[in-house]
């Protein structure tokens, strides 16, 4: 994403929503601590959102980005096998250039071109990679987060059996939400991945 004057304010507003939700949150997870520890493996959202201003042709332009399910080939045992080597083969594959470089627009939600794309077009080339090796498609989830900078990013999550694991443009380490420092924003509802729900919580 380009960190433009209008992408910080925005990101500053979401920030302080955030922040305002994560208090709400702490007390919550205080008042049942035993319910909080079983969810925070996996991340929870608070409710529908619209879209995010790139994310709103997605679903006309690649039904796959938004499909309820598919098939499954992927045994369970190979998908985090599969979702690894993904993530490293496109991180290496695809060069990094920002919307306004290629588009000429802060924000276009598109797969890669020959030139490269940005942290949306990332994500978006490894969902459709992943589902096309039959992964169900509501385990891979787009999502708009904060990263430790505060600067607004995108990334894809894989929604494991085991907790929710992040494929991020920025490093080859497939890592748990929680582990990433990055503020959740908002993400494709696993339900109906037409939709999209809030999150605001910190890994």
């Amino acid at each position: 994403m380009r960190q433009s004057s209008a992408d910080r304010v925005r990101a500053l507003r979401s920030y302080a929503s955030a922040l305002v939700w994560a208090a709400v949150t702490a007390i919550v997870f205080i008042a049942s601590p035993q319910d909080a520890s079983a969810s925070n493996e996996f991340i929870q959202h608070k409710g529908g959102a619209p879209a995010p201003d790139g994310a709103q042709a997605i679903c006309n332009t690649y039904s796959w980005a938004c499909a309820r399910a598919t098939p499954q080939n992927a045994p369970p045992s190979d998908q985090l096998q599969h979702v690894a080597a993904v993530n490293a083969r496109i991180n290496r594959s695809v060069r990094a250039i920002e919307d306004d470089q290629q588009y000429g627009v802060t924000e276009y939600w598109a797969l890669p071109t020959r030139a490269g794309g940005d942290c949306e077009d990332f994500a978006l080339l490894k969902k459709r990679e992943l589902v096309s090796l039959g992964i169900d498609p509501r385990r891979l989830l787009i999502a708009t987060v904060l990263d430790r900078q505060r600067n607004p990013h995108a990334v894809l999550v894989f929604r494991s059996d085991e907790g929710d694991l992040v494929l991020d443009n920025l490093t080859n380490q497939i890592k748990s939400w929680r582990d990433t420092r990055y503020m959740f924003l908002q993400m494709q509802d696993p339900d109906r991945p037409t939709h999209w729900v809030n999150i605001f919580a910190s890994g």
